[in-house]
């Protein structure tokens, strides 16, 4: 049994003009694939399910139950591909995937950091190049997210797959040498322009008066 129930209509796939139709009553077409039947033809309320996407904890990978007047009615579900319009961003189609509740399915499961790195403190900055993991486990064992706590990582460190934890049960499909995120440093701290005074960094004044001093002994020297 699935988190939530969304209602779909049959879908008439005949016709060049059904697509429109469909929009015209707020609806985008789709399909329902797996659990080794048939494709299944559908029609969804793109609103009713933008909004169980926005309110469900597991987003994209909510298992959903298909109720209504369709062939796929009954079937547990999640949503495997969505197509969107480039400039609005409206779905436009959406790919269902019928799942067995017994059985690991592979999904893409997001990446949130945490905290503030101690490096940004310093004057770096977070960049987050992984924002998502491929994970092997069972429908019902979902996470929402993987959570991993930034607040430890310096100027120059960086976090990989293989630095995350994952749910007991699952398995990482994903590149574990990959780099999720780095504190980068800035290129004003790298030429040591942003060092604390008294240290490897010296205010402009402090550079000054040691050049100053160093000329006056040169000429004492020569004298």
């Amino acid at each position: 049994m699935g988190d939530v129930s969304l209602a779909v209509e049959a879908r008439d796939t005949r016709g060049k003009g059904s697509a429109r139709k469909l929009r015209q009553r707020g609806l985008v077409p789709g399909v329902v694939y797996g659990g080794g039947r048939e494709a299944t033809p559908i029609a969804v309320d793109v609103a009713k399910f933008e909004r169980l996407l926005d309110t469900s904890h597991g987003g994209v990978n909510t298992l959903i139950d298909l109720a209504g007047d369709s062939a796929a009615a009954g079937r547990t579900v999640i949503a495997k591909d969505l197509q969107r319009e480039p400039v609005r961003g409206q779905i436009t189609h959406v790919d269902f995937y019928e799942i067995d509740l017994k059985s690991k399915i592979e999904v893409l499961v997001p990446i949130n950091l945490n905290g503030t790195p101690e490096g940004v403190v310093l004057g770096g900055v977070l960049d987050q190049q992984q924002r998502e993991v491929m994970l092997l486990c069972l429908p019902g064992s979902i996470p929402d997210g993987i959570d991993v706590d930034v607040s430890g990582l310096e100027l120059g460190d960086s976090l990989h797959i293989s630095d995350l934890s994952f749910p007991i049960g699952a398995e990482v499909h994903t590149d574990e040498s990959l780099t999720v995120a780095t504190v980068l440093v800035p290129r004003g701290l790298k030429d040591g322009e942003g060092a604390p005074e008294g240290e490897e960094g010296e205010t402009d004044a402090e550079a000054a008066a040691e050049g100053d001093a160093g000329d006056a002994d040169e000429a004492k020297s020569e004298d």
